[in-house]
């Protein structure tokens, strides 16, 4: 069954040291493109990550958000900045000898002046387990969103590729009828203006333009391609670039079709056969 590039996943987990929240999302692209938007402290993960969802996924954009709210009971680590500190002492030294009498330099308020004490998330080493078991969950999600929209996308392929095998039926079927005309025609011209041809020689012109006009090989080739294209769907690796290959093949055919065409319905068959083909090709282009 194949699969579509398109799909979400979300999971959210509640630790002792705050919330996890994590999505995924993928939409359409030629190759496999993983970005990630990882907080500070989370960063070193994203090998790790990129591997999870290498593993499950063969194409597409994939966007993955990790978000980590910290509980309000749980207090961020803090650390004196001393090089900051260091560099608000001195500037406050200078000051203090443009003054007379100046106070003494109290530390609490040099505490509290900005960046001398910064706060840092706690090192959450012990919470990169339960992200890449979150990262694994949410890509599931995905998968089985994509192999949903697939299913969608085949069932439509499939219904296409009949309408395919019925138009080139019909063209099939009528080839004796269209020879048939054309030689009335042609007789009826002849006879329109009044000369003898000889019947060997009607029939050389006959068979020449049969011989231009035949779409045999044209509709053996759609038939050859429709049976390739559903043997391609049952596969069970990701299709999508051969399945485009096989869209290219199919219009090219309904195009040559198009052009040898010597009435109006094998005309109308050949642009019906074009539209199915071109609403197929779209939907393959969302395929993994």
């Amino acid at each position: 069954m194949i699969n579509s590039m398109t799909g979400f996943g979300r999971t959210e987990i509640q630790t002792p040291d705050g919330q996890l929240q994590l999505e995924v999302r993928s939409v359409n692209h030629r190759y496999l493109d993983a970005t990630f938007k990882l907080p500070e402290g989370f960063r070193s993960l994203e090998q790790e990550l990129r591997g999870i969802v290498a593993a499950r996924l063969k194409r597409g954009k994939v966007d993955t958000s990790l978000s980590f709210k910290r509980l309000a009971d749980q207090p961020a680590e803090t650390h004196v900045n001393t090089e900051q500190a260091r560099q608000v002492i001195a500037q406050l030294e200078t000051i203090a000898a443009l003054m007379k009498n100046p106070a003494p330099i109290n530390p609490a308020a040099v505490i509290r002046l900005p960046g001398v004490i910064e706060e840092q998330e706690a090192t959450p080493d012990k919470i990169y387990p339960i992200v890449k078991d979150a990262l694994a969950s949410a890509v599931d999600q995905l998968a089985e969103n994509r192999a949903r929209e697939g299913a969608k996308i085949h069932a439509m392929l499939d219904s296409r590729c009949n309408e395919i095998i019925t138009l080139a039926t019909g063209v099939r079927e009528r080839l004796p009828t269209v020879l048939a005309e054309i030689r009335t025609k042609l007789e009826n011209k002849i006879e329109s203006l009044q000369v003898k041809i000889d019947n060997d020689r009607l029939e050389q012109e006959l068979a020449i333009i049969a011989q231009k006009l035949d779409v045999s090989e044209e509709l053996d080739r759609l038939d050859a391609h429709i049976e390739e294209v559903r043997n391609t769907l049952a596969a069970a690796e990701p299709v999508g670039r051969r399945l485009d290959f096989l869209m290219q093949e199919l219009n090219r055919e309904a195009n040559t079709l198009g052009s040898k065409s010597a009435d109006t319905e094998t005309t109308q068959a050949a642009v019906d056969l074009k539209v199915v083909i071109e609403q197929m090709r779209e939907q393959v282009q969302n395929v993994e």
